[in-house]
């Protein structure tokens, strides 16, 4: 039914829009009686088969929805109705930030890919502690965390503290953006030494808490080799809990959008079913490098059950959904959550 009727006609208007028009669409249906009961019944499959336990948590399945999709956690209750596993909101930053300059998101149907540049937009820190708070406890949250676009490049690290420390009681896990395309001046965010010195001091804010909460790193698709192994050494070294792997590319390659109508679009972040081999190369690579040292998040261009056992296959011992929920619908959870029964 979605890809049949609902995306064509959602399809007609523009993405940053039919977004915010597509949550106010699951907010009130959501709240009409016996709806909830019915997604569930529709998109969830329940089965302790799915349960993956992982850093200390057990997740009811290995399906999540990426970070993006809920920046301000407004809809994540309603969201664990279609099947998710565990979802992640953000990125937050600490003040609110409008983000980039409109037009900023952009289909590439031809491609089933998305590009944007959104630049972290978020109502910030405090707003996203107030919805967290409405939280139903249905499944795993998790907290992806940036520095705010005009933060000045000595206190970066204070960003994330901030963020750190001000979702810790409400996510359950979090993860430290550094790897977004979109946001100006992040180069200091890709050295080494940095990160280093960025996850040190996260980690030991973290033995100040009674509980301590898993931190992974979310890193780039576009990574050499070399890099690679630079961030395997990171993590343990580091003993960082995991790796989301990947965020959105910067690579045009190989598209079949024109080369016009990329150029009117400009710079961005690409996602969807164009990034997936790239995304699924830096799983395989991590884990066969680290001989599955620590865990990995997939994700990256997964519009079917197939690529999502790909994933796990090259080594992710979770996957998440973004430009493939958009694309394909809740039936794609649905989907791989029954593969993976039936594998």
């Amino acid at each position: 039914m979605y890809k049949l009727l609902l995306r064509p006609l959602l399809f007609l208007f523009d993405p940053e829009k039919v977004h915010y028009f597509t949550f106010s669409l699951i907010k009130i249906t959501s709240s009409i009686p016996g709806f909830s009961a019915l997604f569930r019944r529709l998109y969830l499959v329940n089965n302790k088969k799915l349960e993956r336990t992982l850093f200390g948590l057990t997740f009811r399945n290995p399906v999540g929805l990426a970070a993006g999709f809920d920046k301000n956690a407004v809809l994540y209750n309603e969201l664990a109705n279609f099947g998710f596993g565990f979802i992640e909101i953000g990125t937050v930053t600490p003040k609110g930030q409008i983000g980039n300059l409109k037009k900023r998101l952009f289909r590439l149907k031809e491609d089933k890919g998305i590009i944007n540049r959104m630049g972290f937009n978020n109502e910030g820190l405090e707003a996203a502690i107030v919805q967290l708070k409405k939280n139903k406890g249905k499944l795993i949250i998790g907290g992806n965390i940036g520095k705010n676009t005009n933060t000045a490049p000595e206190d970066y690290t204070k960003d994330y503290l901030e963020c750190f420390n001000g979702l810790h009681p409400y996510v359950d896990y979090f993860v430290l953006n550094v790897s977004c395309p979109n946001v100006d001046s992040h180069a200091k965010l890709n050295d080494k030494d940095y990160l280093e010195e960025l996850i040190g001091t996260v980690q030991q804010a973290n033995k100040a808490f009674e509980k301590q909460k898993p931190i992974l790193l979310k890193i780039a698709p576009d990574l050499n080799d070399n890099q690679l192994d630079e961030i395997v050494a990171l993590v343990q070294d580091t003993k960082l809990d995991g790796v989301i792997a990947s965020n959105t590319s910067v690579d045009r390659k190989d598209l079949k959008a024109s080369e016009s109508r990329l150029n009117a679009i400009g710079n961005g972040g690409l996602s969807g079913q164009p990034i997936k081999n790239k995304s699924t190369r830096v799983i395989k690579y991590l884990a066969d490098k680290s001989n599955k040292a620590f865990p990995i998040i997939g994700v990256g261009g997964i519009h079917s059950k197939k690529d999502a056992l790909e994933k796990l296959n090259a080594g992710a011992d979770l996957v998440q959904i973004y430009t493939g929920f958009i694309y394909e619908g809740p039936q794609l959870i649905k989907d791989i959550n029954n593969a993976l029964l039936n594998n």
